[in-house]
């Protein structure tokens, strides 16, 4: 009982993080449709799916709320208005907004689970605070992408396309399936993509959960075209930024490669923190105020300014999307996806 309070206890503190951290979330995390392509997504998830047409046949029951037919949540949705939904439905609309619709059948089913398990952490472990009468909202900067246009199957007609195909089945072939640490639904956070390794949630967000620590991740530049990417600042405007964030730094000399100074990086090899200006900027924080898809990073000075380059995209912790699907491609079921990237869970309801 003692260690089951501590790991809520860090659970608790690592969704406050959480909640401080997405709000900060880069271009990166646009959401993925037919009508707009884009990358795979990071976040948290919640998955829904058409409730109406979940079959004649009855859905497995899972311990916990049940089936996704028979769990209603509620969503507060991009006009504002709170949603009471199937779990299924809302699913649906997750893994439509999150992961791109061409992934592995496999790939999309962990994305599901993760979805389901991040609603229920959400409605069973830790409400987020930031809209008590809500369990979800549509915001990915804040809980997950949702895009409620699945709900009508992504045509006007109401039929569904085979990609909106694939994603139904992603979500009903997992029906009530969900991630478990210690008896409980796992922060079953993700992101779009790791570069070798994820990350320590303690060295991202300075709390540790023991299922989500460094593990490898197999996805190359060859399986995601935006693995490296590069962006350049003028000199002028890293001092204007850095010193609007920070109105104590104040060490800048002549020449602008003297700026940066003491970069320190995690086990996993992303910038930790670095030292700028004379302040010491942490490595998350680094990205949000540049925008960078990543803070598995190269800093490089150009005389006149720096270039940052990139690898991956996200935050790195848990799920790396693009990994699942190479993990999927390479013929590993969801279930192996799942606990490949969250050390020690159990599957429930599969």
């Amino acid at each position: 009982m003692k260690k089951l309070y501590m790991i809520s206890a860090l659970a608790a503190a690592l969704a406050v993080a959480l909640t401080i951290v997405f709000s900060a979330r880069v271009a990166d995390t646009r959401g993925y449709s037919l009508a707009r392509e884009g990358d795979a997504q990071e976040g948290e998830e919640s998955g829904a799916g058409d409730g109406g047409e979940n079959g004649d046949a009855e859905p497995p029951q899972r311990e916990g709320a049940g089936s996704d037919a028979a769990t209603q949540v509620r969503v507060l949705e991009a006009d504002g208005t709170v949603s009471k939904m199937a779990l299924g439905e809302y699913l649906v609309g997750v893994v439509a907004g999150e992961m791109p619709a061409a992934f592995e059948p496999e790939a999309l089913r962990a994305q599901a689970v993760a979805a389901r398990t991040m609603a229920l952490y959400r409605m069973e472990v830790e409400p987020n605070p930031r809209h008590p009468d809500a369990d979800v909202c549509a915001d990915p900067a804040c809980c997950m992408a949702y895009d409620p246009l699945a709900r009508a199957g992504w045509s006007a007609g109401g039929e569904y396309t085979p990609d909106m195909a694939k994603i139904i089945d992603a979500v009903r072939s997992t029906d009530g399936v969900w991630a478990a640490y210690g008896g409980e639904p796992i922060l079953a956070v993700f992101h779009s993509s790791s570069a070798g390794r994820t990350e320590n949630s303690g060295d991202v967000w300075g709390g540790e959960l023991p299922y989500l620590v460094s593990v490898d991740s197999p996805e190359t530049p060859g399986d995601n075209p935006g693995y490296t990417a590069a962006a350049a600042v003028t000199a002028d405007e890293f001092r204007r930024v850095v010193t609007d964030e920070y109105a104590d730094a104040d060490a800048w000399g002549d020449d602008p490669g003297t700026w940066i100074s003491d970069v320190a990086y995690t086990a996993a090899g992303r910038i930790a923190a670095v030292k700028a200006g004379g302040v010491t900027i942490t490595g998350g924080r680094l990205r949000a105020m540049f925008g960078l898809k990543s803070t598995a990073a190269d800093i490089e000075p150009t005389g006149d300014g720096f270039i940052f380059v990139t690898r991956g995209s996200g935050h790195g912790v848990g799920m790396s999307q693009y990994g699942a699907n190479a993990m999927a491609a390479s013929g590993a079921g969801y279930a192996d996806i799942l606990r490949a990237y969250y050390t020690g869970i159990e599957i429930k309801g599969a």
